[in-house]
């Protein structure tokens, strides 16, 4: 399933772009506060900082503003993710630095990550599969960091531990925004990063 393609009235690519993150930040903080449907493009307009004349200029539907909210935000996180992994880094300590790092940009990201999940159930059957691959890709960054732990010999795991752990390793990362009003009041982000890595890496290393 390829990148869904947005229709725009506008030819300036740098424009589209600029104008699209205008609309996604407005959008986050709308979905958020009222969620998807409640929200109108009229108010996702306002925020951004035009009319819904020139809004349609860059969209077709309210539903396409919420594909380019989930692609955004997941380019986002990757883009992060892979920025904040040093390729020299190996071993545990070089999975230990990835989950951090992964953690932080949870952190980072709180809302749109948390808009991205209450709301990618209202995308179209088009757009639905594109943003689920694009999860399955990051879960594969960390699939590929255990394969060269595990090819070094500091752990001892199947294929499928290996895929398990990685989808593992997404969930409690999000996890810390789900459960945010429960998790972030008991633990810091450093807290809930350093039991995690107890629990992930060490637990199954039997060490």
């Amino acid at each position: 399933m390829g990148k869904k393609e947005v229709p725009s009235l506008v030819k300036d690519e740098k424009l589209i772009q600029r104008r699209r993150e205008e609309m996604v930040k407005a959008a986050v903080s709308l979905f958020k506060e009222n969620g998807f449907h409640r929200t109108t493009t009229r108010e996702i307009a306002k925020a951004s900082g035009f009319s819904i004349g020139t809004l349609y200029e860059y969209i077709r539907s309210k539903e396409d503003i919420l594909y380019l909210v989930c692609d955004s935000i997941y380019d986002g996180v990757k883009l992060r993710l892979q920025q904040d992994i040093n390729g020299e880094d190996s071993g545990i300590q070089g999975v230990e630095r990835a989950i951090t790092a992964y953690f932080k940009v949870m952190d980072d990201m709180q809302d749109e990550v948390l808009v991205m999940y209450q709301e990618a159930k209202s995308l179209s059957h088009e757009a639905l599969p594109y943003v689920l691959k694009k999860e399955l890709e990051m879960t594969a960054i960390f699939e590929e960091l255990l394969f060269k732990v595990v090819k070094q010999g500091e752990l001892q795991l199947t294929e499928k531990e290996i895929q398990a752990a990685a989808h593992n390793i997404l969930i409690i990362g999000q996890m810390w925004t789900f459960r945010r009003w429960a998790l972030q009041k008991m633990y810091t982000l450093e807290e809930y990063t350093q039991l995690q890595l107890q629990q992930l890496l060490y637990g199954i290393k039997g060490a």
